[in-house]
């Protein structure tokens, strides 16, 4: 297990990579940010994206990963993660979640936000703050050489607190030349997660998805990628790219634009 992990601990020279690649992801979501609004098509986002990434001499991870069509993903509303960007067109009361993966000379960084589209329901409004605060919650609490546990055993109390849910299926990652590496970041505490370790240089991804209902998913058959909630509720998601230092966690992919920690939706 130790021999496994130390495999992942980056150098000062990879890290300073990292942090370049998550530097990168943040100003494209800066780009993009002022064209998630009403009336926009989610597949002219994912055009932006494509292009911003071209013309700056990077890749989208996605494109291409595991037979993924697009450069980007955009879940709106009910979609938990993986929406595919399509000719669908924003609505006033919409929340959609962008997420962002960017390969610069060969490292990774990813990120994602859920935007609220105008005026939205209180119950959207709610989802999306409590799994805003639910990840900066929990790399708050992280500590050099603590369990990655510690990740769920802080979300899902606050998740629960609130009357929400934390989505099992699908969790965070190591992140690095790969775009998935171990160990995996489940947002809720199990035996793996008790066992592994984030020790300093490790670098990996918190990315709670927050159901306002039952936390049960459903992945679409027909395109074989768009995971739902179960009962038709919202969900909403935040992530960030995270490197454990020796002082502790350091986020890789913040924005100049974006919401920082303690911003109310």
């Amino acid at each position: 297990m130790l021999q496994k992990q130390k495999k992942l601990i980056l150098n000062s020279r990879q890290q300073a990579a990292m942090r370049r690649a998550g530097q990168v992801n943040a100003a494209l979501m800066d780009f993009i940010r002022p064209h998630v609004h009403a009336g926009m098509a989610t597949e002219k986002i994912d055009e932006m994206v494509f292009q911003w990434t071209m013309d700056h001499g990077h890749k989208p991870a996605t494109l291409g990963y595991q037979n993924y069509p697009k450069s980007c993903c955009t879940s709106l509303n009910e979609v938990i993660c993986h929406g595919i960007p399509k000719d669908e067109i924003l609505q006033e009361g919409d929340i959609v979640n962008i997420d962002i993966t960017t390969v610069v000379d060969g490292w990774h960084g990813d990120q994602s936000e859920t935007f609220l589209i105008g005026d939205v329901s209180e119950e959207r409004r709610a989802v999306t703050q409590c799994a805003f605060d639910c990840m900066h919650l929990a790399i708050d609490a992280l500590t050099p050489g603590c369990t990655v546990s510690k990740i769920g055993e802080t979300i899902v109390p606050e998740a629960h607190r609130r009357g929400f849910s934390v989505v099992r299926e699908y969790v965070g990652h190591g992140l690095g030349r790969q775009f998935h590496l171990d160990p995996s970041i489940p947002h809720f505490p199990n035996r793996q997660s008790r066992i592994d370790r984030l020790y300093p240089g490790m670098c990996f991804t918190v990315e709670p998805m927050i159901n306002a209902g039952t936390r049960y998913a459903r992945c679409d058959k027909a395109d074989g990628w768009t995971v739902r909630t179960k009962d038709g509720r919202p969900s909403a998601q935040f992530e960030h790219t995270v490197l454990m230092t020796e002082e502790g966690p350091e986020i890789l992919t913040l924005t100049q634009d974006g919401p920082q920690k303690g911003h109310q939706f």
